[in-house]
């Protein structure tokens, strides 16, 4: 909807208000740091965990077909915003330095709860 007048000077009126559902969420980025998460209440009464901090990843190496949990040293890239990567955020994407090396991230983690990434060469 346009914002400020009509050219003739009349005032622009909202045709209706935004429901509950048609709101946009919160956006949460997940910081590299000491695991913090954070249970929330859905629609249902079911319940979410949002991840909000963390310094652990799933690490999947194709070559031993074998996942384990390792610590993440750094935040090297994010292809969708460089300033996320310089800020420390991990998102679905980013590129981050682990104990056994590079690796992608693959799940959003801020939906999810965990980080889930692959190693890549």
């Amino acid at each position: 909807m346009k914002t400020g007048r009509k050219a003739t000077g009349g005032k622009y009126k909202k045709a209706k208000k935004r429901k509950l559902r048609e709101r946009v969420g919160h956006i949460r980025y997940v910081n590299l740091g000491k695991e913090k998460r954070k249970s929330l209440k859905t629609r249902g009464g079911d319940k979410k965990v949002v991840l909000l901090s963390s310094n652990k990843v799933n690490l999947f190496d194709p070559s031993t077909k074998k996942t384990q949990k390792v610590e993440i040293k750094s935040v090297l890239e994010t292809p969708s915003n460089r300033f996320l990567a310089r800020r420390n955020i991990i998102t679905k994407g980013t590129i981050i330095e682990t104990e056994k090396g590079k690796a992608k991230v693959t799940n959003r983690p801020s939906q999810e709860g965990t980080i889930n990434a692959i190693l890549i060469k």
